[in-house]
């Protein structure tokens, strides 16, 4: 594993610019998933650890980080990108081995992190203020400030991804961060802290705190020494950082589940639509906040679809990270624990297609088979709540105001996708389905690093990715100036 030619101390915390231990001398062991065998110790953060990371922080806003340009701070931040993507293949194989995702998959998060990189960079001088009309002899305008310090949490599913569109951002913004990563997949939030620092970000800038949730994650979201908090995680944490945060009346952004469906109409392009209806379901083994995980279709193609959906269930394979398969193993042997009472909730139902685990995988390894049902009622709980596993639901309709009725049936609203050649019902159904993004004919955009990302419901609230993002990571000031 390429972990040393980083200069990563696994068990220390980057704090201040510098590699110091916990304040506990306690570590935690971070378990390879492919196969259950240790990958290595890292640092058991806690709550003196957050407290230390947070002043660093501090130091850093009040000193020359929170007063360089902002077009400086853009350069950084492109140097940053430019420095990820001479890493590639170092930051591709730690993510593979960490999280458990097929090594191409993790390529690609190396390649948004960069891109992250690059968009914020370029926009931290691109967010301008206002001149507002207002009564004669006055001049107003608005400004765009940071908040101060950041508090970042994040999961264990995309870390480069979550990493670029959350810190990048606050970064942009001329925020200092405190991230903490998950314990569970936390390599390459240590290796992008060495990566940036090398490239030029100050000292105090970008800080992290390895070590579980109720512990670091929990003293960072009630720090009354931060001043925003960003979480992406499971809807029940969420609602903790939330009042945590509020507490100290701070803005929270939270980025939470996901019971996303994709709509599939009678006149759509099935060719074109079929890679995206099981490739959003089993990505990264299916744990992805986005996934599709309900697929509703027309009932006069419901039966076409359903074979070509089972035929490519068929041929998934299921294997170690490093092998480069379809479907990796999940995060943990807790996550499979997870996903396996979901699929026994599942015996009343028709199975229409399975994956197969390869025969060598190794018996560590947390591995589950790709499951597809059928003629899933809409209110079963494999309809109703999020999985986390590389599970999906079909569920036939009539018409539009039923497809519509079943695709706001949850409490979930993060993204959902409709496939028709009908303009004005592409047009219909996109302001009518109940979702942060809406895709027509396709699913996920390609990533969309520029496109604003969030829910409604129980999948969060405020936006990540864009410049929407930007908006988030700063407060508006007005300024009226009476000159006479």
């Amino acid at each position: 594993m390429p972990l040393a030619k980083f200069g990563v101390k696994t068990d220390n915390c980057f704090i201040g610019g510098r590699w110091v231990p916990p304040l506990s001398g306690q570590t935690l062991t971070l378990i390879d998933p492919s196969d259950g065998t240790d990958l290595c110790e890292i640092s058991h953060g806690m709550a003196a650890d957050v407290d230390a990371a947070v002043s660093a922080a501090t130091q850093a806003f009040d000193g020359g980080w929170g007063r360089m340009i902002a077009a400086e701070r853009g350069r950084i931040l492109s140097a940053i990108g430019r420095a990820v993507l001479q890493r590639v293949g170092d930051l591709a194989e730690l993510e593979a081995r960490d999280v458990g995702k097929p090594v191409s998959q993790a390529r690609a998060d190396v390649h948004a992190l960069a891109r992250y990189m690059e968009f914020y960079g370029g926009a931290a001088d691109k967010l301008h203020g206002q001149t507002i009309p207002y009564l004669d002899g006055y001049t107003v305008y608005t400004l765009r400030e940071p908040h101060g310090v950041t508090g970042h949490i994040i999961p264990w599913n995309y870390p480069m991804q979550i990493i670029g569109r959350s810190v990048g951002a606050a970064l942009a913004m001329g925020n200092a961060c405190v991230l903490k990563p998950a314990e569970e997949a936390c390599l390459t939030a240590l290796a992008f802290a060495q990566i940036a620092h090398e490239a030029g970000l100050p000292d105090g800038a970008l800080n992290v705190v390895p070590g579980r949730g109720a512990e670091a994650g929990a003293a960072l979201a009630s720090h009354s020494g931060v001043q925003h908090v960003s979480f992406t995680g499971s809807v029940g944490v969420g609602k903790s950082i939330q009042q945590a945060a509020g507490a100290n009346v701070v803005p929270v952004t939270l980025e939470l589940g996901g019971k996303s469906p994709q709509v599939v109409f009678d006149d759509a392009d099935l060719e074109d639509a079929l890679p995206f209806l099981v490739n959003a379901g089993i990505q990264n083994a299916g744990q992805t906040c986005s996934a599709s995980s309900r697929i509703l279709v027309q009932r006069g193609i419901y039966d076409e679809v359903v074979s070509a959906m089972s035929e490519r269930y068929g041929a998934l394979r299921v294997g170690p990270a490093m092998d480069d398969l379809d479907v990796g193993p999940l995060i943990s042997k807790r996550q499979k624990e997870i996903v396996e009472r979901y699929l026994s909730k599942g015996s009343d139902l028709k199975v229409a297609g399975r994956g197969t685990i390869i025969k060598d995988a190794p018996a560590g390894g947390a591995y589950v088979t790709p499951t597809l049902f059928m003629d899933v009622p809409p209110d079963h709980v494999l309809a109703q709540e999020e999985i986390f596993g590389p599970v999906q639901v079909i569920i036939p309709f009539d018409d539009e105001a039923d497809a519509l009725d079943i695709a706001n049936g949850t409490d979930f609203g993060l993204v959902a996708s409709v496939w028709t050649r009908d303009g004005a019902r592409q047009l219909r159904m996109a302001k009518a389905l109940r979702a942060g993004q809406v895709f027509v004919n396709n699913y996920g955009a390609g990533g969309g690093v520029e496109l604003p990302f969030g829910g409604t419901g129980l999948s969060g609230h405020g936006r990540e990715k864009g410049f929407e993002a930007l908006y988030g990571f700063s407060t508006l000031k007005t300024v009226a100036v009476r000159h006479g």
